[in-house]
């Protein structure tokens, strides 16, 4: 009992520290320092990729932290992904050494922080930080309901997801999107686009746990205390944020 206690008791911890540093993040509102701090995650969360991948490669912090310096000046970041895979494949054809399973953590994490970034540069800081209440409303919304409620089970891959949690995390996601979102942003494109980004949000969570089982790890990493690595704290964030760009462009 005391060790679930302490185990809790760190864990709101740096809940609480984490929620800080975005706070303070999304006052300052910089793109250099929102650049900054997606940047350092991308690493980390793309050595724990590689780790969940069991692939190991320099090449790819080598090719990940020139795109992110590019894309600080680029204003559509979500597009040098494609660059990196044109230059990838090209070398791939050149010299028929590059092992393909290297493209993996190109597309996860790094291609979806460039889309977090592509966000925050097309729409602000304001519909940065709605993502972050609508995937967070997804996720807490389908641990109370599914605690509540939850009997029937959402699929193999993670037996402790409930349907009734998930079909209980969108409509929470969806409520405290309408109660969040940017007064420019009417009442039917608000709902729908909660709708879709807080499903996206469970799958995005959904792969992860995927990922995790096939490498036999409880946890991606170890750097957040009580959370384990970035990717466990991010990964709704992941898919997430792709089908938030690609929807407001939609309706725009």
């Amino acid at each position: 009992m005391g060790s679930i206690i302490s185990e809790s008791s760190t864990r709101i911890k740096t809940g609480i520290a984490l929620v800080l540093v975005l706070l303070v993040v999304g006052y300052i509102d910089s793109l250099f320092i929102t650049w900054a701090l997606l940047g350092g995650l991308m690493l980390i969360a793309l050595k724990e990729a590689m780790d969940l991948f069991d692939i190991y490669d320099e090449k790819l912090y080598v090719v990940a932290s020139i795109t992110w310096v590019v894309s600080y000046f680029y204003p559509h970041a979500q597009d040098l992904i494609f660059v990196v895979f044109v230059v990838f494949a090209s070398y791939l054809a050149y010299t028929k050494e590059l092992n393909t399973k290297l493209f993996l953590p190109l597309m996860y994490p790094l291609a979806s922080f460039l889309f977090l970034l592509a966000l925050y540069n097309s729409y602000g800081m304001e519909i940065l930080l709605w993502l972050l209440v609508v995937v967070a409303g997804a996720d807490v919304g389908a641990y109370f309901v599914g605690k509540s409620i939850g009997k029937t089970s959402f699929c193999e891959t993670s037996p402790n997801k409930t349907l009734e949690g998930v079909a209980g995390g969108i409509v929470t996601s969806a409520i405290l999107g309408l109660l969040f979102s940017p007064s420019e942003i009417g009442l039917f494109m608000t709902f729908v686009i909660s709708l879709l980004v807080a499903t996206a949000s469970v799958f995005g969570d959904l792969f992860e746990s995927y990922l995790k089982r096939e490498a036999d790890v409880k946890d991606s990493g170890d750097i957040l205390p009580g959370h384990g690595g970035i990717l466990d704290r991010i990964d709704g964030y992941l898919f997430a944020a792709i089908i938030m760009v690609i929807t407001l462009r939609s309706f725009s």
